[in-house]
């Protein structure tokens, strides 16, 4: 019986132990296959996801049968790859967003729905509406090339850390690409973007170059124009990149100070027309109404 005691406690603990463990397994395999039905949209799709997709597919098509020029598809490509957008479906989504802003602005303008109808503002506003979404593109390209820009100058102290510690350059720009995903992801997506070329088998001199056009950054080709030289004449990398990211910490701060600078002129408008009117209006309002309520009166009586 004594022996008996210890081996039914070992039982009900395993038993204990094992129950646990089958529901903790449960609970691990519901939450993987739920993220899985994320990703892979296995779930039921609400009632938006099929007309999104739906209006999608149109804009595609229409903007594939777009007439366009080689040169002007491939100035808008590389301003789609500068925004961020890679995508094989990004310029014929860019041509139908245009053409469908185009005639709707045209129906707006040239039916009674906002104004009197004119052909002529109908016309304007389908112009208006086929530039809009260029004028934005451009917008949100050269946002993220101020990002990248910001980004650049830690992206360089990283890159020069990682190679006078030993890694190789293509093995510098991986880490840190990786170590930027968090703080600054658009520099970090064309650094792995960077890598993946070269494991694709592709130059190094070429792979830099791509990135230096995928960012449209002035640093940025002069980083690349840097490094394709040292690993031309074969000169030590990190002592280049250490200069290099010297001039770009000196850079910053001239933007910085620049910046800065410029800073009192755009004052000077809101300052104009915003500040200064109240500041009238506060100080002189009471003197000039006092000052009509006596002299009108005076004037009255010296008329009389």
């Amino acid at each position: 019986m004594t022996l008996l005691l210890p081996v039914l406690a070992f039982l009900f603990a395993t038993a204990l132990v094992a129950a646990a463990g089958m529901r903790y397994a449960a609970a691990r395999s519901s939450v993987i296959d739920r993220r899985l039905a994320e990703v892979t949209d296995l779930r039921a799709p609400s009632g938006e996801a099929p007309r999104l997709k739906n209006v999608r597919e149109v804009l595609k098509k229409v903007g594939t049968k777009v007439p366009r020029s080689a040169s002007e598809m491939g100035k808008v490509r590389l301003r789609l790859v500068q925004a961020g957008y890679r995508g094989e479906e990004a310029l014929p989504m860019f041509y139908g967003i245009r053409i469908a802003l185009a005639l709707v602005a045209f129906t707006a303008f040239a039916t009674p729905l906002l104004v009197r109808p004119n052909v002529m503002m109908g016309l304007g506003g389908s112009l208006l509406g086929y530039v809009l979404p260029g004028m934005v593109l451009a917008r949100m390209a050269r946002r993220r090339q101020h990002k990248m820009q910001l980004a650049l100058p830690d992206a360089l102290d990283l890159l020069v850390v990682s190679v006078e510690a030993g890694l190789g350059l293509d093995q510098a720009l991986l880490r840190v690409g990786e170590e930027l995903g968090t703080a600054h992801p658009d520099l970090s997506d064309e650094l792995r973007l960077a890598t993946l070329e070269l494991r694709a088998g592709k130059g190094r001199a070429d792979a830099l170059r791509n990135l230096a056009d995928r960012t449209g950054l002035e640093d940025m080709a002069s980083l690349v124009t840097m490094l394709v030289q040292t690993d031309k004449f074969g000169t030590s990398v990190a002592q280049s990149l250490r200069v290099h990211s010297d001039v770009l910490r000196v850079k910053r701060r001239q933007r910085a100070e620049e910046a800065a600078a410029k800073t009192g002129v755009k004052m000077v408008f809101p300052l104009v027309f915003c500040i200064f009117p109240s500041i009238w209006v506060v100080t002189i309002g009471p003197a000039a109404i006092k000052f009509v309520e006596v002299l009108f009166p005076m004037a009255n009586n010296i008329h009389r």
